[in-house]
Formats: C-alpha cells, sequence, structure tokens
C-alpha cells in the first residue's frame, strides 16, 4: 500500500461559453485555489495550464491571460523553465495578514452592532454552534469557522471592507485549516464565537470589537510560536527559483 501524502489538486468546473473568459477563469481559478489547503504539504502547487483549459472548457488563451491576472494579484506566481505556482507566505507575512484581518474584523463587529438585522444575528449562532465534534470533523469545522468570520465582517454593511477582506481569505483559510489540527484549538475556537456572538446580540461595540480582535490575535501568537514550517516551504520554494 503506497502511504505516500497526496498534493492538494486543484478542483474547477467547466465555464458557460460567454463573453468575459478572462475574467471568468480568473474567478474560478482563485475560487479553486481558495478551496485548497496550500500550507497542508511541504510540495509546491503547481497550476497545469493544459490541465485547467481541459477543465474549464475552454481554450488556453483566457487560461493564460487569467494566471497573468492572478500573478499580478499576488496569487500565483510565474517561474521559467518549470510553471506557474501558487503562492504561499512566510511566517511573517502570515503574521502581517492576521493582524490586518483582526483590524478589518474588530470594526466589522463593531459596525455590526449598529447594522446586523435580528435574522442576521440568529444566522451567525447558527453557524457558532457547531453540533458536531470539531475534533472529528476538523475540515467541516475549518470551513464552517471561516464562514463564521466572512459573515461577521459582511454584516458590517460595508461593501469594501468586505473586498479588503476577501483577498487575505486565501491564506486566512488555508492556515486556519492547519492550525485547527493542533492542540485544541478548535474547541477553544467555538467557545470563543460563542462569546463573540454573545456580545454581538448584547449590540456592545466595545466588547465585540475586543473579543474579536482577541480571539483573531490568538492566532497570529500561536503562528508565532508555532509557525517555523511556514519559513520552511518558503526557504524552499526560494532555492527551487534560485536553481530554476
Amino acid at each position: 500500500m503506497d502511504d505516500t501524502p497526496q498534493l492538494p489538486q486543484i478542483k474547477v468546473e467547466p465555464l458557460e461559453a460567454s463573453v468575459g473568459l478572462r475574467r471568468l477563469a480568473t474567478d474560478a481559478i482563485k475560487h479553486a485555489i481558495t478551496n485548497m489547503d496550500i500550507y497542508s504539504h511541504p510540495e509546491e502547487v503547481r497550476l497545469d495550464e493544459r490541465q485547467l483549459s481541459r477543465d474549464l472548457g475552454v481554450s488556453r488563451t483566457p487560461i493564460r491571460e487569467a494566471l497573468s491576472l492572478l500573478e499580478q494579484e499576488g496569487f500565483v506566481r510565474s517561474v521559467p523553465r518549470r510553471g506557474i505556482y501558487v503562492v504561499r507566505k512566510n511566517k511573517r507575512e502570515i503574521v502581517e495578514m492576521i493582524t490586518v484581518w483582526s483590524a478589518i474584523e474588530a470594526m466589522a463587529a463593531r459596525l455590526a452592532c449598529e447594522r446586523a438585522t435580528p435574522e442576521e444575528l440568529s444566522e451567525l449562532r447558527a453557524i457558532a454552534e457547531f453540533k458536531k465534534n470539531p475534533s472529528t470533523h476538523l475540515d467541516e469545522y475549518s470551513q464552517s469557522n471561516m464562514i463564521f468570520h466572512k459573515t461577521i465582517i459582511r454584516m458590517s454593511g460595508c461593501g469594501l471592507m468586505s473586498d479588503m477582506a476577501e483577498n487575505l481569505f486565501i491564506h486566512m483559510r488555508a492556515i486556519r485549516s492547519v492550525t485547527m489540527r493542533q492542540g485544541d484549538r478548535a474547541q477553544r475556537s467555538i467557545v470563543d464565537h460563542m462569546n463573540i456572538v454573545a456580545a454581538l446580540e448584547a449590540r456592545d461595540a466595545d466588547l465585540a470589537a475586543r473579543r474579536v480582535r482577541e480571539h483573531t490575535l490568538g492566532l497570529a501568537a500561536h503562528i508565532e510560536k508555532y509557525g517555523d514550517f511556514l519559513d520552511q516551504f518558503q526557504s524552499t520554494e526560494t532555492r527551487k527559483r534560485r536553481y530554476a
């Protein structure tokens, strides 16, 4: 039996023939990257232009244009004679991203205290009340966890804030997915989420912002302490680029 770990595979759906194929291809590839665990394996994640063309059901021209746009946006990088790879961040970069996310979400929590409807708060509570054992449903809880945080930002009613957070989402989701498997972070996360919901339901803007900020910066502290594996990824990729 082969116990070799399998590299994450990008999964995309065929595109409908229409104008704006470059934009559609860009969105489809970005969405697929978002759903990958790009930090779960030491090997780089390479994107195959031909395979993407087949999977999306379009010619290679819009795929090439989409990958070029994604490189400009910092989601992928091109290595001469080797191909296109999904970008992964080092520990310092991830901690900075988490710090920015915490600031955005803390402000979102303040606005949500003023703007969120009772229905939206009920929806958030339902998301927070994860009914299964998170330690045995880690992938499912990791997804639910990110939905929780994105819902808070959405409840702010500020579209620009949502757009800014979306650009951080790919790495935030992947890092949370990895760290949820470390210690009892998943169970503690549920407790934090319920405390955040309680503050939002009480319309206590100061408390909600503080609880969101402390919860998210707790992840930054965890990465500072246990995130050396991120620098190993970076050094491996840097070494391969140097000798490409």
